[in-house]
Formats: C-alpha cells, sequence, structure tokens
C-alpha cells in the first residue's frame, strides 16, 4: 500500500503509475471503443470502452485521490454526473437543495426528473433550520451546492452531516466552485462529492466533464451500473486533458484565490459597487463556516453597482476587454457573465430573483492573468 499523499503531491501522482506497456509517465490516450479477447469473456480487464477505459480509468483514480474518496467515476458532463445520483432515487422520493442552485441543476430538477415523480424543496440552506423543516420519511437526498452560483453562499457541509446522521438520506455535494484543493466534503461527512471537470479540474476550458467520487462500496457498485447501463461517459481524449489539467490545480488555484481576493478588496471599495459577494469578507453571512470547512475563498465572486440595473450590468460586462464574456468558469482566463441572462436564464425570474440573482447582478470568475491588468480592466468598464 502507498503511502498517503498530500494534496500537492496527490494532483500529480496519486492514483497513478508508469504505463505499464512502455513507461509511459502520463496515460497514454486508448482511442479504442473495444479490445481484443483471447476467447469469449477473456480480456485484460477491458472489453467495451462505455464499460472501461484505460484512460478514463486513469483519471477516475486520480479524482478519488484528491477527494480523499475510494470510488472516482468520469462522466460527460457535470449534469450527466447529477443524472446518475437521481437515478439512485425512486418515484415519491423526495429532495431538498438551496434555493439559490445553479440554472442547469434546477433545470434537471425541475423539467426532467419532477416528472418522473420526484420532488424537490429549495430552501435557504446558509440556515440549517430550514432544511430540517422539509425532512420527512419521503426525504432521500440532500443536494448541497457550497459556495453557491452565484451568490457566493457559504453552506455548513458538517451541519448538514449531523442533521441526517442516522437516517437513510444521502448528502451530495455539488464542490464546483470550490475545486478539491479548497474542500474536501468527503472528509467533512457527505456521502457523494461532484464536480463540473470543465471548470476548475480540467482547468483550461477545452474539455467538457463531470465527476463522482464517494467512499461507500454498495453505493459506488449502484453508480458504477448506471453509469455503464446509461452510457453518460466521458471520452479518452477528455479524460486525458482533465488529468494533465488536475496536475496544475494547486498552483492554479493558489493564484485564482490571490487575485479574487484582491479583486474583491478592489471592487468593495470602489465608489460605484453597491455589494460584493465574496466569503473571504468577514461580514459575509457565513464566513466563519468558509474558514471553517474551506482552505480558500475560491476564485469566484459576485457584484452589483450602485442604482444599478439590467441596462448598467449589460454595459459593464460588454465593456470588458481582458475579462471574456461567456458562459462557465474556472480556466485560467477571467470571464465576466450576467447570470440572469445566462447561466440562470432558465429559472424563472420570480425565482431566481428571491434569491438573489437580480437582472443588475455580474459575475466574475477570476483568472490567473497579473491581477494589475484585471483591476484595470474593470476599472475602466465600470467607469
Amino acid at each position: 500500500m502507498k503511502e498517503k499523499l498530500h494534496f500537492n503531491s496527490a494532483t500529480i501522482h496519486g492514483g497513478q503509475n508508469p504505463d505499464k506497456a512502455y513507461g509511459a509517465v502520463m496515460p497514454p490516450i486508448y482511442q479504442t471503443s473495444t479490445y481484443a479477447q483471447s476467447t469469449p469473456g477473456g480480456h485484460k480487464g477491458f472489453e467495451y470502452s462505455r464499460t472501461h477505459n484505460p484512460t478514463r480509468q486513469a483519471l477516475e483514480r486520480s479524482l478519488a485521490s484528491i477527494e480523499e474518496g475510494a470510488y472516482g467515476f468520469a462522466f460527460g458532463s457535470g449534469l450527466a454526473a447529477m443524472d446518475a445520483v437521481l437515478k439512485l432515487l425512486k418515484p415519491g422520493d423526495e429532495i431538498i437543495s438551496t434555493d439559490d442552485l445553479y440554472g442547469g441543476s434546477y433545470r434537471l430538477f425541475k423539467k426532467i426528473f419532477e416528472d418522473f415523480g420526484l420532488k424537490f424543496h429549495f430552501v435557504p440552506m446558509h440556515n440549517t433550520e430550514y432544511i430540517g423543516s422539509k425532512i420527512n420519511k419521503k426525504t432521500k437526498l440532500i443536494w448541497v451546492e457550497t459556495p453557491t452560483n452565484p451568490m457566493m453562499n457559504i453552506i455548513d457541509i458538517k451541519s448538514i452531516v449531523n442533521l441526517v446522521k442516522g437516517k437513510d438520506i444521502l448528502v451530495a455535494v455539488d464542490n464546483t466552485f470550490a475545486s478539491s484543493y479548497i474542500q474536501q466534503p468527503l472528509i467533512l461527512g457527505a456521502d457523494i462529492v461532484m464536480h463540473s471537470a470543465t471548470k476548475y479540474l480540467a482547468g483550461h476550458s477545452d474539455v467538457v466533464l463531470g465527476a463522482l467520487i464517494l467512499n461507500d462500496p454498495s453505493l459506488a457498485e449502484k453508480i458504477g451500473f448506471i453509469q455503464n447501463a446509461s452510457g453518460a461517459i466521458c471520452g479518452p481524449m477528455d479524460s486525458f486533458l482533465t488529468l494533465r489539467g488536475i496536475k496544475t490545480l494547486h498552483v492554479r488555484m493558489q493564484r485564482h484565490c490571490e487575485n479574487t481576493a484582491t479583486i474583491a478588496h478592489f471592487l468593495n471599495s470602489h465608489p460605484k459597487i453597491e455589494k460584493v459577494y465574496w466569503p473571504g469578507f468577514e461580514s459575509h453571512p457565513n464566513h466563519k463556516v468558509a474558514k471553517a470547512q474551506m482552505k480558500d475563498y475560491g476564485g469566484m465572486l459576485s457584484f452589483i453597482t450602485k442604482g444599478a440595473n439590467y441596462e448598467a450590468a449589460i454595459s459593464i460586462v460588454e465593456r470588458l476587454k481582458l475579462f471574456t464574456l461567456a458562459e462557465s468558469l474556472g480556466g485560467v482566463e477571467s470571464l465576466a457573465g450576467h447570470p440572469a441572462s445566462m447561466t440562470h436564464a432558465s429559472i424563472p425570474k420570480k425565482v431566481r430573483e428571491k434569491s438573489g440573482v437580480v437582472d443588475a447582478l455580474i459575475r466574475l470568475s477570476v483568472g490567473i492573468e497579473d491581477v494589475r491588468d484585471l483591476i484595470s480592466d474593470l476599472e475602466k468598464a465600470i467607469g
């Protein structure tokens, strides 16, 4: 058994071995759909690439390593990974989630799985009292997103785990915004960790990929069956690119966090900015929770300008030059978005505004460029 590695080493070496054929340090891209068999059923552990692929398997071992988990699964997207979790449930089961959920997750819940008999409750999860009020005998899953997208609310993972202790309720955490570098939910007691690995894990805006990591062997067997039966896997090239991205996750995240902290303080002191949403501020409602369960405060923030409206927000994001106006987040380049018309457009206006996703809100994914250039870009765009 290998000695347990610290995180910065696990990103590079976790679950990895030189290739057996020629000693390649990086796992080869096994761009194959099928594998030769010596006799029916006689193969070397691989028979069809929907079920297993050596490149994807190397990525899955890495995912398990950086999340301190036993089992990793790589999917075609973050939503495909979520889809697999929801397929663990049956009609009549109930799910509790946060009321400021990512728009794509909300759409999957409400527009797809609600039609199959699942019932969803959306509550302000940064206050665990609201969660307790919705738990009943039909509750089977609590879906946590922390920090939340885009309001940067912090949800206390350990408190939720304690809340459902002894009950037949799974706790799943979308760890996309934090990344494994900042937060490891399995250590805090969660059953399942999900990533849109498209974002920080891959880190270069060139892959769409999702991940699930867990410890329970019975649960892993079920997820593995669903993955193979439903077929929402990622390809070997995307697996290779994501594995390559993970190897620099720790150094990238350090710069993401440093730059975001600098920009958060810059915006917070700007005379034209009304509010900055970033968990690193001591004034943040759950700053103490963030400090306890996170290593740093991440590369994301949102803000509203004074007296801002839809037109003002659109004008700012359109004037940005170094920040690219685009969907997604977590790449090395800085991105700006308007959640109400982009990432959260699928959520009804009244529902999203109730959670704070108003037309004036701007979301930033702060990259790893020189922070002086980023601040200059913001200064010119805000005016």
